[in-house]
């Protein structure tokens, strides 16, 4: 039977953006942005909907609650053609929500967790992921209901027969405790930044961070921001350049578009060079629009786009 292709499993909220601020929050005091949107947030949601604008048939597993911020994620992930089927809802938590402070090239969150927090083991559909290629996870420190059986859920995924990913995103406590020893070994592809990795490892250096974590991992793909990327295996580093968007709104969910893009040619067998390049277009087209998703409405916009805004030849 054909295997469906990217099952996510992550947290869901909305984020309310504000651009075009003047100065810093101060407590007891009032200051001004020029731009708000409302819009599809979450680390993980925002990588299933670019990716199934990019054509990688797409299904998610989360929590949300019975309000407003419920119906956006809900309606937002089925206009880009997301199967929703594995989506819960609870009558006694809210939906997540973020608050996004943008500042050019970084910004400031406020999130409340709410449902996302209620999502646990159980609640994964395995018998549907074992229907699917590849197996998705992001930001398990905001979600106490998997963070504790995150090496069981991986390897619960391996036994199903998917390939797996993880972006474990920053930790709001700052506490780093995820045992990367014992998990990756059953992550095929991990997604950190440099500050991620530097954190997680106690390390001062990207060569640091990479020596602890590499006996471990399988493949590291490195998001550098402008930086580009750098893809790590056993037996081969590869350095691929960022694209540079001439036309930059904000940065909100690009390293999301990047897992989005490189996974969509893992699954199709591409080396790593091109799934890290494929990643970087991917994150520099995000940048082009407010909020992670807006610059993703389908396959022929996203290639028409890439035409418009970077080499051809690309």
């Amino acid at each position: 039977m054909r295997k469906k292709e990217l099952f996510v499993v992550g947290e869901l909220n909305a984020d309310l953006i504000l651009n075009n601020i003047h100065g810093f929050p101060e407590i007891g005091t009032e200051i001004i942005a020029d731009h708000m949107n409302l819009v599809l947030g979450s680390s993980s949601g925002i990588m299933a909907s670019n990716a199934a604008s990019m054509g990688t048939e797409t299904t998610f597993c989360g929590m949300i609650g019975y309000d407003i911020f419920g119906d956006l994620v809900l309606r937002e992930l089925k206009k880009k053609g997301v199967v929703t089927d594995f989506i819960k809802r609870t009558e006694t938590l809210n939906t997540g929500v973020t608050v996004v402070m943008s500042y050019d090239q970084d910004r400031a969150n406020v999130t409340h967790c709410g449902a996302m927090e209620a999502l646990t083991f159980q609640d994964i559909p395995w018998e549907e992921v074992a229907k699917h290629k590849h197996f998705h996870l992001s930001n398990f420190f905001l979600q106490k209901g998997i963070k504790t059986d995150i090496i069981a859920i991986f390897k619960k995924a391996k036994e199903t027969g998917v390939t797996t990913s993880l972006d474990m995103q920053w930790d709001p406590g700052n506490t780093w405790d995820f045992d990367f020893r014992s998990c990756l070994p059953y992550v095929d592809v991990f997604f950190p930044n440099e500050a991620e990795i530097k954190a997680l490892t106690g390390s001062d250096s990207i060569t640091e961070a990479i020596t602890a974590v590499s006996p471990y991992a399988n493949t590291i793909a490195l998001k550098l921001g402008e930086q580009g990327s750098i893809g790590f295996t056993e037996d081969q580093v590869i350095k691929v350049k960022a694209f540079i968007n001439p036309q930059f709104i904000d940065a909100i969910g690009a390293g999301d578009s990047f897992n989005a893009g490189f996974i969509s040619k893992y699954i199709s067998g591409a080396p790593l060079e091109f799934c890290l390049q494929y990643g970087n277009i991917m994150g520099a087209l995000n940048t082009t629009a407010a909020g992670g998703t807006a610059a993703f409405q389908n396959k022929d916009q996203i290639q028409n786009r890439i035409r418009e805004l970077f080499d051809p030849e690309t």
